[in-house]
């Protein structure tokens, strides 16, 4: 399987470079498991695709301002950093650029207090990272840091808080990446799915280099992903059983959500817990064993995330969907519209 099987044109205009004026009111495909185009309607419709008894999974990780500036000392040189997972009390995985002017060694300084160390190298061309002072971290990130908005948007939003889900949960910060599929629900959109009959579960999975990393191997399957770590607890293993159970359909919001639900699929089944990182890679072929359904955004050509989407429903018919699409001018990535496969 070749990864330019999965490469796809998209007019520049048609990429969204801000959020849609309401959350809910970004435009939603729907497409059958088949790969069959359902409908179009406004997100704030999703009921209507819904049933009482049907569980919603979603990933409350919450996006830090994790893009720093800083400049290496004795040299000045400013090097850009990006956060992505925490290795333990002010240690840090992180990508760095630009790489080759940070040694082993290296210190870059972010302000009159801030320093950060580099200490080993990374698999995937970063670099670990040690903060100094001891726990003054995350204060200086609220006060230093930015959102890591991806290089395909050009303006930072007017609002901050719109890459950011309304479910996010302040005590699992860690993401350097928001779970896009999310950006399009409100507290109403919420409340309206649980009077309706709809559950709602939550995990959390921290967006890093594994779900945005492009694919730069001719050969899918050569692809190594990277680790991101994912928590789901044992009340929402057993709930996610039991609406199996009823007949109910376990439909994950986002490719971050079905990725920890498919590497958690043992301990779910086993109605336990999971905590642990993850590499899993989805692609077609995949036996998907835990979703039946999924809400998502429409993904940049030739990433793990089109890849992921495929597995459920077909190469062609993602394709296909993509053409419908964007001959109907759906905006596309993070600040773009979304389509539901249920």
């Amino acid at each position: 399987m070749r990864t330019s099987d999965f490469n796809y044109d998209l007019p520049e205009e048609l990429i969204a470079q801000e959020p849609a004026d309401q959350r809910d009111h970004s435009n939603l495909l729907v497409l059958n498991r088949s790969g069959d185009i359902v409908d179009d309607l406004k997100f704030y419709q999703l009921k209507k695709y819904l049933r009482p008894g049907d569980r919603l999974v979603f990933n409350n990780s919450k996006v830090i301002p994790a893009r720093l500036y800083g400049e290496k000392e004795i040299s000045g040189i400013e090097i850009e950093i990006l956060l992505l997972n925490e290795l333990g009390p002010d240690r840090w995985e992180a990508l760095v650029k630009p790489g080759r002017r940070v040694k082993i060694g290296t210190k870059i300084r972010f302000d009159d207090e801030l320093v950060a160390e580099a200490l080993e190298y990374t698999d995937f061309g970063g670099r670990v990272l040690e903060f100094k002072p001891s726990g003054n971290l995350q204060a200086k990130l609220n006060q230093l840091g930015e959102m890591p908005l991806p290089p395909y948007i050009k303006k930072k939003p007017e609002n901050p808080d719109r890459y950011q889900t309304v479910y996010a949960d302040s005590d699992k910060e860690g993401s350097a990446a928001a779970p896009t599929a999310g950006l399009h629900f409100t507290e109403e959109i919420l409340k309206e799915l649980e009077d309706y009959g709809v559950d709602l579960s939550y995990l959390t999975l921290h967006v890093g280099l594994g779900t945005f990393r492009p694919v730069k191997v001719d050969d899918v399957e050569e692809h190594d992903m990277h680790e991101e770590y994912y928590e789901i607890d044992k009340e929402t293993a057993n709930d996610i059983m039991n609406t199996k159970k009823n007949g109910g359909r376990v439909i994950s919001v986002g490719t971050t959500s079905v990725r920890a639900l498919e590497s958690a699929a043992s301990s779910i089944m086993n109605r336990v817990g999971a905590k642990a990182w993850t590499d899993i890679f989805i692609y077609p072929g995949y036996d998907f064993k835990i979703i039946d359904g999924l809400l998502t955004n429409f993904h940049l050509p030739e990433s793990t995330l089109i890849m992921l989407v495929a597995a459920l429903i077909g190469k062609e018919e993602v394709l296909d969907a993509y053409n419908y699409a964007i001959e109907n001018n759906y905006r596309f990535y993070s600040f773009g519209d979304a389509m539901i496969i249920i």
